[in-house]
């Protein structure tokens, strides 16, 4: 069970890493062409930012901190067994 668990944690944290790569050179994208006086989606991506970018984010990082705990747990009890 906690195998399933934690493949499908990994799965989760990929898509949501290549999800917040994407925002960010999104970002990157629209405010050069922002300077240069053309259209890329900035506007687009501020109304974005709040209801998905920022949830990414926090998943990821969430994501993150549950699985480095379960992985330690899981070392000190195969440890004591």
């Amino acid at each position: 069970m906690k195998d399933l668990f934690l493949t499908w944690l990994n799965r989760l944290l990929v898509f949501d890493v290549f999800l917040v790569l994407f925002s960010f050179f999104w970002l990157v994208v629209a405010v050069v062409g922002r300077s240069l006086d053309l259209s890329l989606g900035l506007d687009l991506w501020y109304k974005l930012w709040e209801p998905v970018f920022t949830p990414a984010l926090g998943i990821l990082m969430g994501g993150a901190i549950l699985s480095g705990i379960i992985s330690q747990i899981s070392k000190r009890l195969n440890k004591q067994s």
